[in-house]
């Protein structure tokens, strides 16, 4: 009977019924998605989406690559092998912590150094190092909240590890990195979400391996870097790409040179770059810092082998506030992204 509706909600004018829908909680889309075929396909579309951000009815959730807690019961001490990864949803408004099911190819644990972004209230994981293996793999990975499943992508052109990557208008650009033999890449690509599709950028004036991406407007900043023959030695360059020309231009002193940009740039007031590891002694090592909005999210831990911590920053100079995180969440945090849902 559920599949003969004809109106979104029986007795309610069809405006009144799809501002009701705009107004759940994405984490019910799922169960509401099976009232009838009509939700289903209503939920699920890019314009309905659109609309609940439109209407200010999405906010900004924290996605962690977090390592899993140790099975209850294990006798180990110190693990012979690297901890798993899972992501870690932190939700800034309800202030809940949940964890998302594994990628079915990688039950146990994402890629080793694997790359998160989002694009339109889904997460994109790509690239990394296969647990088992330690090889590097060009999988591509899409998580949707609506069913809260994952959808196997298009993969990579090209295996690339520690590139840099952000989103703008359902396309994901990437950049730089090191190939499997360990040389810095300057080429360029960008997945178009929605068609799954790979398309070849122009690429950078050099390569740059262990860069960090970053959008602002319509630009997307490949900050730092180094060469193949530099390693470790951070330059205080960025390459910006101007997705409405189609260009790459050099900008120099965008970030301080030696210093690594891996999760933790942040933009002043100013409008210039700067490290969230500087602003604290409690995060200097290892920070991650994702933009929730009015919030930052920041974790990171004051000494190499101490204890990492959570705290949320209103703006960029508040004081850091300490999360309480309850038990299974406290795992390092390798990285994360912001998903807007």
């Amino acid at each position: 009977m559920a599949e003969l509706l004809t109106e979104l909600i029986p007795g309610l004018p069809e405006e009144l019924g799809y501002e009701c829908l705009t107004r759940l909680h994405y984490s019910t889309h799922r169960v509401a998605s099976r009232v009838c075929r009509r939700w289903q396909d209503l939920l699920q579309s890019r314009e309905f989406y659109s609309h609940r951000k439109e209407s200010g009815l999405t906010h900004k959730a924290a996605c962690l690559v977090q390592a899993l807690p140790v099975p209850s019961g294990s006798d180990e001490v110190k693990p012979a092998k690297p901890p798993g990864y899972g992501v870690s949803i932190f939700d800034s408004v309800s202030g809940n912590w949940d964890r998302i099911d594994p990628v079915p190819k990688y039950p146990h644990g994402l890629p080793m150094f694997c790359q998160v972004t989002s694009s339109e209230g889904k997460l994109v994981v790509m690239g990394g190092w296969d647990p088992a293996n330690y090889q590097p793999v060009r999988d591509v990975f899409v998580y949707e909240f609506t069913t809260q499943r994952w959808a196997r992508g298009k993969d990579m052109p090209e295996t690339r590890s520690f590139f840099a990557a952000g989103e703008l208008d359902g396309r994901v650009y990437i950049a730089g990195g090191h190939d499997e033999n360990k040389n810095a890449m300057k080429s360029a690509r960008v997945y178009d979400v929605r068609e799954n599709e790979w398309s070849e950028l122009p690429e950078m004036s050099q390569g740059r391996d262990e860069c960090e991406g970053f959008v602002s407007g319509s630009e997307f900043w490949v900050v730092s870097g180094y060469a193949t023959d530099m390693q470790g030695r951070f330059v205080g360059s960025a390459e910006v790409y101007e997705t409405g020309r189609g260009r790459w231009r050099l900008e120099e002193d965008a970030w301080r040179a030696g210093q690594c940009p891996r999760s933790c740039v942040g933009v002043g007031k100013d409008g210039k770059f700067f490290c969230w590891g500087d602003c604290d002694p409690r995060v200097r090592v290892g920070p991650c810092a994702l933009g929730l909005g009015k919030w930052t999210f920041l974790a990171g831990s004051a000494y190499q082998g101490a204890s990492q911590e959570e705290f949320l920053v209103e703006g960029q100079n508040g004081k850091l506030m300490k999360m309480e995180t309850p038990e299974g969440f406290y795992g390092f945090v390798q990285s994360g992204c912001y998903v807007e849902i």
